[in-house]
């Protein structure tokens, strides 16, 4: 810009949000390195179903590619489709013209943030917690408000944490299933959240990515509770389609409009190839079970295996694929551990660090998304390497 005399006038760039690295993509990248010289490795560092895209589903997006030329499109069936799955899994009537269609969960939630807060909000989290979280919210602005959650609470974000937040708090994220723990919020404590966030008048975004990853009593959708939160979901975990970058978002009535704007001009629209596939792969429900009881299986060989491990305190795994290990006794530094391991093993896990910045230094996430005989086999690898660590002072 020119001043009065004519002179080039420049100012200082405003701060930018501090973002940090997404750790277990590191390690995973020195994973792939590792195999391509020759290393055999065992993928656990990421929740990525070793099981692809349903069959019917593949067929469905092999006649689209030969009858369908693509365009920027959101599919109408899809969106009612996910209507009618939301009556019959949860009893809930979400009008089509509440699902915005997405490319994976990730933009879902940029959408979700941007629909609903400003910049300078505050928004609670727990902690530990999934990355992105509080990445995101940093991202745009937003001040991540992180609330310690231990063992005592299952790791979970609870009501009375809100209550007693203090200074202004324009809103929460929750999750259940919850990434990197499994744990999942009991019905109750899911509702006293919600009663907490419409008497604060606190926007809540409820992460269901998780959904029909259970081994117990199923998760419940925040939207059985209320119809003011945004839930944001996908297909790549229980759909097993994480490469098709298909995802969704449900918006409360009074936001709708405002995330469709968004949408259209920060996004656009899914892959068409992905929408097609997508709808078939929900009536999929007999091989999407079977993946279910492979994990099932997984999680068994994990939960047995961690007393040979040395692993005594975990968070409790009621769904997705992880084990939340706490390590203290082996190190004060996850990064590193899991670096050392990934180069003495050839087993890639993810660092506590990624989900905890202050007391994630001492835990690992092991992911039993890949098949049942790399389990073992990761299993039997680590086994001695624990073994032979020795422990703190």
């Amino acid at each position: 810009m020119k001043g009065a005399s004519g002179s080039i006038v420049t100012t200082e760039p405003s701060a930018l949000p501090s973002i940090d690295p997404f750790y277990a993509i590191g390690l995973s990248v020195l994973a792939r390195r590792l195999e391509s010289e020759g290393a055999k490795i065992i993928h656990m560092e990421f929740g990525q179903p070793s099981t692809g895209a349903p069959a019917a589903a593949l067929a469905a997006a092999h006649r689209a590619l030969d009858t369908d030329p693509g365009s920027y499109w959101e599919s109408q069936e899809l969106r009612a489709r996910l209507s009618r799955h939301y009556q019959e899994t949860y009893g809930v009537d979400l009008p089509p013209g509440r699902i915005l269609l997405t490319c994976g969960a990730s933009p879902a939630l940029v959408l979700a943030l941007s629909a609903r807060f400003a910049a300078g909000d505050r928004v609670a989290l727990a902690r530990p917690g999934y990355v992105a979280y509080r990445n995101t919210l940093r991202a745009l602005h937003l001040e991540p408000v992180e609330i310690p959650c231990g063992p005592d609470v299952d790791y979970q974000l609870t009501a009375a944490a809100l209550e007693r937040i203090e200074g202004p708090l324009a809103g929460a994220i929750i999750a259940s299933p919850a990434n990197p723990t499994g744990s999942i919020l009991p019905p109750a404590e899911l509702e006293a959240i919600v009663r907490v966030c419409d008497d604060r008048g606190l926007g809540l975004i409820s992460d269901e990515i998780y959904h029909g990853l259970s081994y117990g009593e199923r998760a419940r959708s925040v939207l059985e509770f209320t119809d003011q939160a945004f839930v944001v979901n996908s297909f790549s975990k229980y759909f097993s389609m994480v490469a098709w970058r298909l995802g969704w978002l449900a918006a409360p009535a009074a936001h709708a409009d405002r995330a469709r704007a968004l949408v259209s001009n920060l996004f656009l629209t899914p892959p068409s190839l992905s929408q097609h596939a997508g709808l078939v792969a929900m009536d999929c429900r007999e091989e999407l079970e079977a993946n279910l009881a492979v994990y099932l299986r997984n999680r068994a060989l994990i939960l047995e295996a961690l007393p040979r491990l040395g692993l005594a305190t975990i968070a409790p795994p009621d769904g997705a694929f992880y084990i939340y290990a706490d390590v203290g006794h082996l190190t004060d530094d996850s990064l590193a551990f899991c670096e050392r391991l990934l180069r003495d093993t050839g087993v890639a896990i993810a660092p506590g660090v990624d989900f905890d910045p202050v007391e994630g230094r001492r835990f690992i996430r092991i992911s039993f998304a890949v098949s049942t005989d790399l389990v073992r086999e990761g299993v039997e690898r680590l086994v001695p390497w624990f073994a032979a660590q020795p422990r703190r002072a």
